[in-house]
Formats: C-alpha cells, structure tokens, sequence
C-alpha cells in the first residue's frame, strides 16, 4: 500500500491524464468483452465460460491480415468477423446442445471449446508471444495533455469503443431486431409462438458477442502479447464486470467495465499489490446490497 504515491498522482494534472487515459482504455476493451458476454446470458442464459477464446482469436486474426495486408482497418473488421464467425460456428455445433441444461455441462462444454481453441491457435501460430507492433498511422508522437501523455491510438480506440457502445445500445432499443432480441430475452416461448426463428435469434446474438469479442481483441492488437489463453485473464474481469453492472444490461457493462479500469489504473499507483484484492472486494460490496448488480432487471 502506498497512499502518499496515490496522492501525488491525484494531486498532479498530469499522472491523473494519464492514469485516467489508461483507465479508459482498459475499461473499453472490458466493456467489448463483457457486452456481449452480458448479451449472451441475458438472451440464452448460458454462462459462456469460452467468450475469452474469442478475444484471443480476434488478435490473432486481425495480427494475421494485418501482416498480410497492411491494413489496420482490415485487421479490425476482419478480426470482430473472423470471431464472430467462429462463435456461430461453436454456438450451432456445441453451445445449441445444451440449452435449457445445468450449468455444470454448460461450463464442461465451455472449458472444453477454450482448450480447443487454445490448441488451434498453437497449432497455426505457435506457442510463442507474437507482437503486431504499432500500425503506421498511429506511430506519431503523443499528445501532451495537462503535462500527462496520450498516445493518439488510446483515442482512437476510446472512441472505437465508444461508437460501438452507442450503435449497440440503439440497435438494441430503436431496431426491429433490437426489440425482437429484448423480447427472447424475456419471454423466449411467446417470441417464438409468433413464428419468429428463435434459434437464429439465438445464432446472431452468439455471433454479435463473439465478433464484440473479437472487436476488442483486434484493437487491444496493437499494444498487447499475443500468446495462446491469452483471453482468460479478460474473461475474469468480465465476469466481474458484468456482476457489478447486472447480467443482461449493456449499460451496466459499460458502467462496472469504466469502474474495473479506473480502479486497475489508479489502483496500481496505490496499491500495486492489492489491485485486484479491491477489484474483488467492489463486486462482493455490490453483491451484497444490489444482488443482481447495479442495472439488473431486478434490482430496488
């Protein structure tokens, strides 16, 4: 613990520009990961315990074409698409069977995918750490703001984020589609006594949070390892994140994923030892006086 560091960061305009910038940062790829790991369980109740191996396999993708093409635009769409082709995949041929079943052949199922997936990887990319590097366009020097540093791709990927954040959140309230997917949520047997397709339903909302995934691993590319499991460790904060904001609400994975990355940011000036012991003691805080989290459906 060291409060005396903590309050020099918060004191100086600089270290809180960029603790803030690196906050943001983590909490947009926390949010891309946990939106649709919220969608999925809100709209077919299955814990998907293998949502981190979509990650993985967006950063790989996008590294893939990036190589080939020298395109980041490319790399980006086609590693939230390569992901979300792979998760329809996986949903039509594994998830599907175990629908409506217990959650322990859910997982079973789910663990089982993330230990293919992960051998997949090792068998085209190897098993060693492999970097994108930085994309031409983005190595500029930084922006200086109140004496701190941000690097121009942070803001890109901010406002990447950002802008899928909002196109979600009104496809999901303004849209047909939208609308039809808030329904099975609720009421999945009176979707489908109105001749609506539920198990396509199901496929595209698997799709949208695999390829949500898969977003998230591309834009995190550029300034991570890439490395075989490299998606649990954001699978865990997820998990947490869509604890704290309520299964199912996309706006309380944005709101818990912001609070996850400000507390790793700043949590590391003051206390680098016990940043994710906070982490845990936050959702344990909100468990216990909002048990379905801070948006969910049920809670006062």
């Amino acid at each position: 613990m060291d409060l005396a560091a903590l309050a020099a960061c918060i004191a100086n305009p600089g270290c809180v520009v960029t603790q803030a910038t690196s906050g943001f940062i983590v909490g947009m790829l926390l949010f891309l990961v946990a939106a649709g790991l919220t969608l999925i369980f809100g709209v077919l109740k299955v814990i998907n315990f293998a949502h981190g191996a979509f990650y993985m396999l967006g950063a790989y993708f996008a590294f893939a074409l990036y190589q080939s093409s020298g395109s980041f635009a490319l790399a980006l769409i086609g590693g939230a698409a390569g992901s979300g082709v792979a998760a329809l995949a996986c949903e039509r041929l594994l998830i599907s069977r175990v629908y409506g079943g217990s959650v322990l052949m859910q997982l079973l199922v789910c663990y089982a995918l993330v230990l293919i997936l992960d051998d997949v990887v090792r068998m085209v990319w190897g098993n060693d750490f492999l970097s994108m590097g930085m994309p031409a366009q983005f190595q500029v020097p930084p922006l200086f703001v109140a004496g701190g540093v941000v690097p121009p791709f942070y803001l890109f990927l901010i406002a990447v984020a950002l802008a899928i954040a909002v196109a979600l959140g009104l496809a999901l309230a303004r849209t047909r589609l939208g609308k039809v997917v808030r329904a099975a949520a609720h009421n999945p047997q009176m979707v489908s006594a109105l001749g609506i397709n539920t198990g396509l339903i199901y496929g595209l909302v698997f799709a949208l949070g695999g390829a949500l995934a898969g977003m998230a691993g591309a834009l995190a590319a550029p300034v991570r390892s890439l490395t075989p499991g490299m998606g649990f460790s954001i699978l865990i904060d997820s998990f947490i994140v869509t604890v704290i904001g309520g299964m199912g609400s996309v706006a309380g994975a944005l709101v818990g994923a912001l609070l996850i990355g400000f507390i790793r940011a700043f949590g590391s000036v003051g206390f680098p030892l016990f940043t994710d012991g906070i982490m845990y003691m936050v959702m344990v805080a909100v468990l216990v006086t909002r048990p379905t989290g801070l948006f969910g459906r049920n809670a006062g």
